[in-house]
């Protein structure tokens, strides 16, 4: 048996380092039983990135138990319907405070479009925005997720988010268990990138690895919205982290 907690586990820089150790922990168990505990603080948004990794575990015929979650964690984890692919009951969300969690296959692209409309884009919480702007925004979380779909050659693709009411702010996470930007871009143009130098690249508007499709993959947009109302957008990938906030970028 192998047992991992995850403690006080938020979008920081060392929270990603958690789960990064979860997977590479027990990636190499075969039918082996894996307890997780959680301990003060789960940002119920990393939904999305826990479900890759077990995934990935499960994958390799082991069996997940949760073990010791506190009960504001558990509530809120099956509010949001993550609790539910691992056999606990969906608890209603009453205050609307959850943006479901999903499962989705590379092809569920009209799908993920319609849920991003209605569960991310239309609550009151998100600044105040045209039906033009709306429908670009949508346009590039959809692009993010056909980048997924095209390129990261993920089995799934994962989503999850969270309204935080005290703090005004939603944290919205798509995952997918792909190859990454460094593989894909290198591979594209037999270039020697890093994780962080494939991200920035990606950032910029026009870049893609499509071949024979104009356009790239959505970020320069959703940039240009963080910057403007003060936000934050983090991308992970590989070894790389990438941060833009009202304070500039982190890596």
């Amino acid at each position: 048996m192998s047992e991992f907690n995850l403690v006080n586990i938020d979008t920081s820089f060392e929270s990603y380092q958690q789960l990064i150790n979860l997977y590479n922990e027990n990636k190499d168990n075969w039918f082996e039983t894996i307890e997780i505990s959680f301990q003060q603080w789960f940002a119920a948004n990393l939904s999305s990135a826990i479900g890759g990794i077990l995934d990935k575990l499960l994958g390799e015929l082991n069996t997940i138990h949760f073990n010791n979650i506190p009960p504001k964690i558990q509530t809120i984890i099956q509010k949001n319907n993550f609790l539910s692919h691992f056999d606990y009951q969906r608890i209603d969300d009453i205050n609307n405070t959850t943006i479901r969690y999903l499962k989705l296959k590379p092809t569920d692209g009209r799908f993920f479009h319609g849920y991003v409309v209605k569960e991310l884009l239309n609550r009151p919480e998100l600044p105040k925005m045209s039906s033009a702007l709306k429908k670009k925004i949508a346009e590039s979380i959809y692009e993010i997720f056909v980048n997924a779909q095209l390129h990261s050659e993920s089995d799934f693709i994962y989503t999850c988010g969270q309204f935080f009411p005290t703090k005004h702010t939603i944290e919205f996470t798509i995952t997918d268990t792909g190859i990454g930007f460094k593989n894909r871009v290198n591979n594209r143009f037999e270039t020697s990138l890093s994780s962080v130098q494939a991200i920035k690249w990606a950032m910029i508007d026009g870049n893609s690895t499509k071949q024979d499709i104009s356009g790239g993959i959505g970020f320069a947009i959703l940039r240009e919205f963080v910057s403007i109302n003060k936000d934050k957008i983090q991308i992970i990938r590989d070894d790389g982290f990438y941060q833009m906030d009202s304070n500039g970028v982190q890596i």
